[in-house]
């Protein structure tokens, strides 16, 4: 059992068909979702397979419901507290080619409580806590975020994070001091640099590994992926792949590594999972998998050793 910890929200993704034109229009398709960090990465578990639990917080209002229904829909076990006269989180998603831009209304997600966590991670057969870096970004929910990676760990629960979006980390400089000794910290080129500074991409992981006490990954988009760890720095790199919407596609790398991860696969098996799930991913529009049950196909774009 992986459980994941964090966000749950309304996306209302908009897929540009052109760039963003300031003070006008701009042609795009429309579409609302269920989303969030932590929630896609754990619909994405589910959907391969992995026995996942959600432990999140949403509003009392319509859009909660729906977004938990969805979850369990996709085969996800929840843990969520629903917060009386709060409203779900919503994002909108302005999305073209491989670039977001994200407009957040936090919601119900900054309500989230050690408690909410601690029967989740008791819970027979857990082995594994993965956390969205959002709930340590947002203060009222970081204590809830340090609370269950404390409780993890006490548990013997394997740990890992999220490092979430690059800005927000720029303003709390006492990130890495919150995720110190989490087991795995996973990062996009963009946050690592946030954290540690500007290097090459084996430099950016060894050096996050080193400041947290354990291991490392970032992300680099259509380059593939770096895992820094005792056992040296390892790169899987990706074929070419076609991009439809990037919206979701670091929730589902996370996911695919974790699954692999947690059953035992080495780094580079660990890489290969997450970028080929993530590269699946970015050719489909939307944040979470249409039909549970259903892995990537074989001829998906996968990754290549470097």
């Amino acid at each position: 059992m992986i459980i994941t910890v964090g966000d749950l929200v309304t996306d209302v993704l908009a897929v540009l068909r052109a760039p963003l034109a300031p003070a006008s229009d701009t042609p795009a398709t429309v579409q609302m979702s269920g989303g969030g960090q932590a929630a896609n990465t754990a619909a994405w578990l589910a959907w391969l397979g992995r026995p996942v639990t959600f432990v999140g917080a949403v509003g009392d209002d319509q859009a909660g419901q729906d977004r938990l229904a969805e979850l369990r829909s996709a085969g996800v076990h929840t843990r969520v507290s629903v917060q009386r006269g709060a409203s779900t989180g919503a994002i909108v998603v302005l999305t073209h080619d491989d670039e977001r831009t994200m407009i957040s209304d936090r919601g119900a997600n900054l309500l989230l409580s050690a408690s909410d966590v601690d029967a989740a991670v008791a819970a027979a057969g857990a082995t594994n806590l993965h956390l969205s870096g959002y709930t340590l970004l947002d203060g009222p929910s970081r204590s809830a975020g340090q609370s269950a990676l404390a409780s993890a760990r006490s548990a013997g629960l394997r740990t890992s994070v999220d490092a979430a979006s690059a800005a927000p980390l720029l303003d709390n400089p006492g990130f890495l001091q919150w995720v110190h000794n989490v087991d795995l910290l996973i990062a996009n080129a963009d946050e690592a640099q946030a954290l540690v500074g500007k290097a090459d991409p084996s430099t950016l992981a060894s050096r996050l590994a080193e400041a947290t006490g354990g291991e490392a990954v970032v992300k680099l988009g259509r380059e593939g992926a770096v895992w820094a760890g005792p056992a040296g720095v390892t790169h899987v790199a990706l074929e070419p792949v076609h991009v439809v919407d990037a919206t979701g596609a670091g929730d589902a790398f996370a996911a695919g590594l974790l699954a692999a991860w947690s059953a035992g696969a080495d780094p580079r098996a660990a890489l290969v999972q997450g970028c080929r799930l993530g590269a699946y991913v970015v050719g489909i529009v939307g944040a979470r998998p249409s039909l549970p049950g259903q892995p990537p196909p074989d001829a998906s774009p996968g990754p290549r050793a470097a």
